[in-house]
């Protein structure tokens, strides 16, 4: 899901962009330890937070940051600086289990379920004076 939008806040009218990863092979809880490390941070801030974190997850939480804001530099009429832009949203949600089975010894096959999710960020346009 990609989305650039204008949503109003109280009396001011912000640019969003919004981006989300789904069905990711990793478990949620260990994504959203990442999440709530780059939430707020600005643009450039989170890449350079999520390139030195030593955790499988940054990869794949890095994937929509980007791509949010390359759509709101290529959707919106007047061309923004990629870093304006601050995480206002970032959360996780659980996704469907893959369920196998590992075989056991007397032709017996215990359960093993790999878990997945889905990353979804929202970018915000900053505004000249909260700099």
């Amino acid at each position: 899901m990609k989305e650039s939008y204008i949503k109003k806040f109280g009396d001011v009218w912000k640019i969003q962009t919004k981006a989300s990863l789904s069905n990711v092979r990793t478990s949620a809880s260990k994504t959203r330890r990442v999440t709530n490390q780059i939430r707020g941070c600005s643009y450039e801030q989170a890449l350079i937070l999520l390139e030195f974190m030593p955790y499988r997850a940054c990869y794949f939480v890095l994937q929509p940051i980007i791509s949010a804001a390359a759509n709101a530099s290529a959707n919106c009429e007047s061309k923004f600086d990629k870093s304006d832009f601050f995480i206002s949203e970032a959360h996780v949600d659980n996704a469907t289990s893959l369920k196998r089975s590992r075989p056991r010894a007397q032709g017996r096959g215990y359960p093993v379920h790999k878990p997945t999710c889905h990353i979804t960020v929202t970018l915000t346009l900053r505004d000249r004076t909260e700099k």
